[in-house]
């Protein structure tokens, strides 16, 4: 199976990379896999027509489109719905799997706390015990006030690109550590499984 991996930024490409890997095995030894990073979710939804259309007329049964956004601060079952109404709409429409991080792509990363703390041996125990899983509540906040030495402030104050790296760094450095079986997140536990059964893979 190829998977075509559509997903916000540069962060979530490189922990989509390590996590791939894990789920997958090697990229192109029996899976194999494109991640396509946009320039944030409102990018992303606005070429999502005429992607999965695009895709939707080269691809065959072979090959499977995963679509994955942050929830932010929107409603989940309506973000769901409208993702399915643009495959829908879609014609002829490619194998899609649509999955949502709730509430950002750091949760999945919080959701394995040894991943963290291996990555970030000094990471604040304090933040992290009051973290609660997959809430909405400024999750890449809590991550950066949890490893990032002036916490989230100063990245709020510097803004893009300094935060966009930092998220980078935080990605490449604890998503190779994260056991994908013990991640406490319940969306990236759907992510997982959904991609496991495309690829026929038991857990």
């Amino acid at each position: 199976m190829n998977f075509r991996v559509l997903v916000e930024d540069q962060s979530g490409r490189i922990a989509l990379r390590h996590i791939l890997k894990k789920i997958l095995g090697g990229n192109g030894s029996v899976h194999s896999w494109n991640i396509y990073p946009y320039k944030g979710k409102s990018h992303l939804l606005k070429d999502l027509p005429s992607t999965l259309q695009a895709f939707g007329n080269s691809l065959d049964d072979s090959s499977t489109v995963v679509v994955v956004v942050d929830l932010d601060k929107d409603d989940c079952l309506k973000l769901k719905q409208d993702l399915v109404n643009v495959l829908n709409a879609c014609n002829p429409s490619p194998k899609t799997l649509f999955r949502i991080a709730i509430e950002e792509g750091e949760a999945w990363l919080l959701g394995d706390r040894a991943a963290v703390k291996s990555a970030y041996p000094n990471a604040k125990a304090s933040v992290l015990d009051n973290y609660n899983q997959d809430s909405i509540c400024g999750t890449w906040e809590v991550l950066a006030d949890a490893i990032h030495p002036s916490g989230a402030s100063q990245l709020k104050a510097q803004g893009y690109p300094v935060a966009g790296i930092a998220k980078c760094d935080w990605a490449r450095n604890i998503a190779p550590h994260m056991d994908l079986d013990k991640n406490k997140s319940k969306s990236f536990q759907v992510f997982r499984d959904g991609v496991r059964k495309l690829a026929g893979i038991q857990p």
